[in-house]
């Protein structure tokens, strides 16, 4: 434990922080009340009291600016008074005082160490001392006193008792007022302020009577849904199985002739192949995936099957155990002089990861700050630090810092680094707190590969909204998303009133874009409807990187290999789907499926003859590669197919192919599930908190709950 943990453990049951500001004032009070009256010991008792409160901040190892700067001045003020007996600074008391603590107030903002910031520690544990909200909330306070000394400094020469006192008094004890309740406001105040200006209501009714009837829609009757959303992704049907489970009629409208968006899968000649899924988090005891198939009723048996990995790293094959220890044992093994940063990296990361899902219980997820201030109330986020202590430690840190702070082995740094493609960054660029989730929580709790192929999990989502009165509606591409505008209270207002499909309208009050943001604003809606900064915004997101794939049906046995074979080496991943589930491959053959990271820029259009000798170029590559780690591959290949970056923009309409929707570096801030149109939500990977089944599913449940008024987890 850190020495500035201990000191922050020791201190809870002393006092407050910012009432400490208080105590600081008394050397000063001593002296103000005593030299107003003209009584040289003023300066006597002020540095006394100054020196005590010092002495007892050096036995807790904790000292305050505010208690230095007052020891130097009643010290400066001493020698004056007494050793050149001077009056100066008791006929310019309030004046020389103030002036001294506005300039180490001006001081210590310049330096960047607001002079608050020792104090408000004592409220805090170390993990939060570089929040930039703890900075930024110091800053303000320290700012304010800057203001309130400067003043007081004025008033001191501009007027005389006992106006100057009463005026600084009152300043001083707004100042410390403000001091205490600030704090405790400002951290739901920053994490609202800009997403309370879409955090608009809709109310929506649960009519089963209304539009929406198979029979009526045949007839072109019955076009009015309580929810629409655009797109079948795992993201829109999660939201969609949510809200039929509440009774909410749903329509739910996707382009392709099958449901999931990248969530899918084909079948050819026997062969069952992925369309990019090959591990799914989010199944253990907290897990998001995990709450969704309980509350829908559905066996995660049924549909996930728990993977096996090797990596292929220094041209060593490395198999993973199925389990946490047995990994730590094997890594420890291999790097014997990390055994104690070993242990203590996977201690912290599994703490952090189960504090991450603490309150996932309630709403079947977590939840970004605003949503846990909007939800849970400002004081939950003001404890958060408190009660998640381990994962705050990874916040505001980049994943490559985090290793940096357990290991000195670059070796073990990059195998850690392994699965750093789920998040599609470099770790230098990786959030801390993405990597938890995205890359570390896989060697906490493995990861799952569908069983049956991606699109049965699809499927079963798709019938689940279909048995519950709501309709799944594919080959029904979405032109338009219909919006009006009107003059409201706050000014000009822009809401949803439904979508178009060819010459067919459907209304709704709320619309789910289960589409890439991009896509969904500036294209179904229109530039011309948002405000030019958002919509620059939105413009300017990067996408993320995307994948080229290569599927191929094999007459060899197989099942001696894992499911995940990760070749850190070359850097391509191979997927034995049918090691996972044999149904995925006729017997004794095997269904593969080689990936490996593609720029959508890097492809000409789709169908030109450069397209087709580029896509026939890489996959030879990649086949004579995964050849070397599969003898005898290349020779037993009886089906072929390949998907490049702008295969996966033709079938799902994703933008350059993305994989992840937007670059998940810590330089790109995805937009809020709620945009400024009324009533349009984003429930995709375009949104918080990124990409991966899990994270869509998080997405998909928090507009079903936004739109359900955060009703609880519980029966139907």
């Amino acid at each position: 434990m850190s020495v500035g943990k201990q000191l922050w453990i020791r201190k809870q049951s002393r006092i407050p922080g910012m009432v400490y500001i208080l105590i600081s004032f008394i050397p000063w009070i001593l002296y103000w009340t005593l030299a107003g009256v003209g009584k040289p010991l003023g300066v006597a008792v002020g540095f006394l009291a100054a020196v005590l409160l010092v002495i007892s901040e050096a036995v807790n190892r904790s000292f305050n600016l505010m208690d230095l700067v007052s020891v130097a001045f009643f010290g400066v003020a001493a020698l004056v008074t007494f050793g050149l007996k001077s009056s100066l600074f008791i006929d310019n008391s309030g004046f020389l005082g103030y002036l001294a603590l506005f300039i180490m107030a001006v001081v210590s903002l310049i330096l960047k160490q607001p002079y608050t910031v020792q104090v408000s520690k004592r409220d805090y544990p170390e993990t939060y001392w570089h929040d930039p909200t703890f900075l930024l909330i110091n800053n303000i306070i320290t700012a304010l006193w800057a203001f309130i000394f400067l003043v007081n400094s004025v008033v001191y020469i501009l007027s005389r008792f006992p106006f100057n006192v009463v005026v600084s008094n009152a300043l001083v004890a707004l100042g410390i007022l403000f001091s205490i309740v600030f704090p405790l406001a400002a951290p739901a105040y920053f994490a609202l302020r800009e997403f309370k200006g879409n955090d608009w209501r809709v109310d929506v009714g649960r009519e089963r009577s209304r539009g929406g009837h198979p029979a009526r829609e045949e007839k072109g009757e019955g076009k009015e849904y309580d929810a629409i959303i655009v797109g079948s992704g795992i993201g829109g049907l999660t939201c969609g199985a949510l809200l039929a489970r509440e009774g909410y009629r749903v329509a739910v409208f996707d382009q392709h002739y099958l449901p999931g968006g990248y969530c899918s899968s084909f079948r050819r000649k026997g062969f069952t192949f992925n369309t990019g899924v090959e591990a799914v988090s989010g199944l253990w005891e907290n897990g998001p995936v995990r709450y969704l198939l309980d509350d829908l009723g559905l066996r995660q048996e049924d549909f996930f099957i728990k993977n096996t990995s090797r990596y292929v790293f220094k041209g060593q094959n490395i198999d993973a155990p199925p389990d946490l220890g047995g990994f730590i044992a094997l890594l420890q093994g291999m790097f014997p002089e990390e055994t104690r940063g070993i242990a203590d990296f996977f201690d912290m990361a599994r703490r952090a990861y189960e504090e991450v899902y603490r309150e996932a219980a309630t709403y079947g997820t977590p939840l970004p700050a605003e949503l846990i201030a909007k939800v849970f109330g400002a004081k939950a986020l003001l404890n958060y630090p408190r009660e998640h202590p381990h994962f705050y430690s990874w916040m505001n840190k980049t994943y490559k810092q985090v290793l940096d702070e357990h290991f000195k082995s670059e070796t073990l740094k990059a195998l850690l680094s392994a699965l750093i493609g789920y998040v599609g960054t470099e770790p230098g660029k990786t959030p801390a707190a993405s990597a938890l989730t995205a890359v570390v929580s896989y060697y906490l709790h493995g990861g799952y590969f569908p069983k049956g192929g991606a699109l049965r999990f699809a499927g079963a989502l798709k019938q689940y909204i279909e048995e519950h009165g709501s309709r799944v509606l594919l080959r029904h591409k979405i032109d338009r998303i219909l919006v009006e505008t009107s003059e409201a209270m706050a000014g000009r207002e822009v809401q949803v009133k439904g979508v178009q499909v060819g010459d067919t309208t459907y209304e709704s009050r709320v619309v789910v874009a289960n589409v890439n943001a991009k896509t969904a604003l500036l294209d179904l809606v229109g530039e011309e409807h948002l405000k030019p900064a958002f919509a620059r915004y939105i413009k300017g997101l990067k996408m993320s990187p995307s994948v080229f794939m290569v599927f191929l049906g094999v007459d060899m046995d197989l099942s001696d290999y894992p499911v995940l074979i990760h070749n850190l080496d070359a850097g391509y991943g191979i997927v034995i789907g049918s090691n996972a589930d044999p149904d995925l491959a006729p017997l004794g053959s095997a269904s593969v499926t080689l990936l490996a990271s593609a720029s959508y820029r890097d492809f000409p259009p789709r169908g030109t003859p450069e397209y087709l000798q580029r896509k026939e170029e890489l996959a030879r590559t990649l086949i004579k590669q995964a050849d070397k780690a599969i003898p005898g591959l290349a020779s037993h290949i009886i089906v072929e197919d390949a998907a490049t970056p702008r295969t996966l923009e033709f079938y799902t309409a994703m933008p350059e192919g993305a994989i992840y929707a937007f670059d998940q570096s810590k330089d790109t801030k995805r937009p809020y599930f709620k945009t400024p149109i009324k009533g349009l939500y984003l429930a995709s990977a375009s949104t918080f908190p990124g990409g991966g089944i899990e994270a869509v599913v998080i997405a998909g449940r928090i507009c079903a709950n936004d739109i359900m008024n955060w009703k609880m987890r519980g029966p139907a």
